[in-house]
């Protein structure tokens, strides 16, 4: 689960070189290509030359990227894997130890701590775990891949540039099998636009300085929209007789009329921002008011129970309490989610991939479906609705 990528996706699959970069064939002779480009785009040649020097193909990216997925576990479950005490503890230890650091963070770039500890906690461990796969080969061999190569060849080209200023060693730069680096996991385009030299030694190196890789990440959050000094997610108790088709990422509201309609925060009060109610399991399950940064986590993770779970976790590392689980509806198997997904799809729902991922596609569809059944329209899908289509 890596923290930029998504973001680096959605923006350049949106533009018009996406579908023209070259790729296949020979590797060796992919390879010389892409020093010609090099070449071609002003860099000095034998630089160019002693950064391929080393590169190679690795089926094990190939092997990781094909095997990629979310899991499939309700928010619940998920957030009772991820979030453990050892995180808990070591984020509030993180949280002490560096405050001066996260004062620093808050004062520039107007990113509460709690947002990227619980981010550092999830995508390293604390820069404990930052991957193995060798960047360049991994960059390379994406963008030789013709599944989405003009998602990875500008990333090249990118980490040439951190070589030429001394941030890169092509040989021996490892992280995630995408391409992601360091700490916080950022591809080497992002790590150019937004890297942060946190601790003043004249680099950007998000593998060994948690200065640097908070600092980026800061600043990389506040490129992506974050709105200082407003939160982002607040558990709330929802009246068990509301309008349900309100609820959903797809409704923003002004916290007086979600009162108006009984909405209480859990703890304190609502604050006065446009949010939306969201019900990851559905009315009986846990709720939460989504705040306008939320939508920031979607940057990172296209994922909506890993999001939601990094924006929960990143208020429990600021006291919020251990959400209430509820007692939602049973949800369904992946065969049963499969077999949701395939019915939704011959209704002419688009659900995307028939994965048994509760995804955006497949909730949207929930919906729909639950208003014209006369069903609470919560999105959660049931055994109930599975067995009325």
């Amino acid at each position: 689960m890596r923290l930029f990528s998504v973001l680096f996706i959605a923006l350049l699959a949106s533009g018009p070189v996406a579908a023209q970069a070259p790729c296949g064939g020979a590797f060796s002779g992919f390879v010389d290509d892409l020093g010609r480009e090099a070449v071609d785009r002003g860099h000095d040649p034998a630089t160019v030359s002693r950064f391929f020097s080393s590169v190679r193909h690795d089926p094990k990216v190939l092997a990781a990227d094909r095997r990629q997925g979310v899991f499939q576990m309700d928010f619940t479950s998920f957030a009772r894997r991820l979030i453990s005490a050892h995180r808990l503890n070591t984020g509030r230890a993180k949280a002490r130890e560096l405050s001066g650091l996260f004062e620093r963070i808050e004062a520039e770039y107007g990113v509460s701590r709690g947002v990227l500890l619980a981010f550092w906690a999830f995508e390293t461990d604390f820069g404990g775990f930052q991957g193995d796969f060798n960047t360049l080969d991994a960059l390379v061999t994406l963008a030789h891949d013709c599944r989405r190569p003009h998602l990875f060849r500008p990333q090249i080209f990118a980490a040439l540039e951190l070589y030429a200023r001394g941030d890169f060693d092509p040989a021996r730069t490892t992280g995630a099998w995408a391409g992601e680096i360091g700490q916080v996991q950022m591809l080497p385009r992002d790590i150019l636009e937004n890297g942060v030299d946190g601790d003043g030694d004249g680099h950007v190196r998000l593998k060994t300085s948690a200065a640097d890789a908070l600092m980026s990440g800061g600043k990389m959050l506040q490129a992506l929209g974050w709105r200082a000094g407003e939160p982002w997610l607040q558990e709330v108790v929802v009246p068990g007789g509301m309008d349900w088709a309100k609820t959903g990422l797809e409704t923003q509201l002004p916290a007086a009329e979600w009162e108006a309609m009984g909405v209480r925060a859990r703890e304190g009060r609502l604050a006065d921002f446009p949010a939306s109610v969201i019900l990851p399991q559905g009315r009986g399950g846990p709720a939460f008011l989504a705040y306008p940064n939320f939508r920031v986590f979607f940057e990172w993770n296209q994922s909506f129970t890993y999001v939601l779970t990094a924006a929960y976790f990143a208020t429990r590392l600021e006291g919020a309490p251990v959400f209430d689980p509820g007692n939602p509806a049973p949800g369904l198997s992946g065969d049963e989610m499969k077999a949701l997904q395939r019915k939704l799809d011959a209704r002419g729902f688009d659900v995307g991939k028939i994965d048994g991922i509760l995804g955006a596609g497949t909730r949207a569809a929930v919906r729909a479906v639950q208003a014209e059944m006369g069903m609470p329209v919560d999105g959660w899908p049931t055994r109930e609705l599975l067995g009325r289509l």
